[in-house]
Formats: C-alpha cells, structure tokens, sequence
C-alpha cells in the first residue's frame, strides 16, 4: 500500500508549507490525481484522513480532481482518451503515442485560516 507513503508525503508538504506561512490550520487539500498515476483514490483518502491526524491538517476536506488519461498519436497525429496504458489509437490502431495527461499526482491547492 503506497498509498500512505503518498498520504503522509503530502501531509508533510502541507504542514510544511502551513508553517512557513504562519497558518493555524488547513481547511482543504486540492489534489490532481490522473487516472494511469497507479493510485487507488479509495485508500489514499483512508491514508490522508490517519496522516491528517495531529496535525494542521487534521479535519481538512480533501479535494480530488481525476485527469482522464489522455494521448497524442505519432502517426496520424490525432490526440485521444487513453483508457489504459496498453490503449491503440482508436483512428490508426498505432500504439506509437505520447501521452499528453493522466499520470499527474500533485497538490494543486491548500485552503488555510
């Protein structure tokens, strides 16, 4: 369960950041998670809630924006949702792509008193 490595790391960070800024206590945490960043949304709140505790954090609504998997095609340069890692491209049925979004895991805000 990777999950509460990630928890506690981003609790971290945000407390981090809390402390530097003087803050008393984090109301919310904002997250961006893509669909193909291998986390298990699921456990990574259960994680947060226990990282949370003690903290500046404790109690903070977590926010969670999911990033559909997205691709661009080398050979017929068409951009398309990516359903999983081993997807073709639904025009030219290449598997030569770049994937453009999906693998994102990052704090995109903290809502602080």
């Amino acid at each position: 369960m990777h999950e509460l490595s990630i928890a506690t790391n981003i609790v971290d960070i945000v407390c981090e950041k809390a402390n530097a800024e003087n803050v008393a206590k984090i109301n919310s945490i904002e997250l961006d998670i893509g669909s193909l960043a291998g986390i298990m949304v699921e456990s990574l709140q259960f994680c947060l809630s226990m990282a949370c505790k003690n903290t500046k954090a404790a109690g903070a609504k977590l926010i969670i924006n999911n990033i559909q998997a997205s691709a661009l095609c080398k050979a017929c340069k068409k951009d398309f949702v990516l359903k999983n890692e081993f997807s073709a491209c639904p025009l030219c049925e290449n598997y030569n792509y770049t994937i453009l979004h999906g693998k994102e895991l990052s704090i995109k805000s903290i809502n602080v008193n």
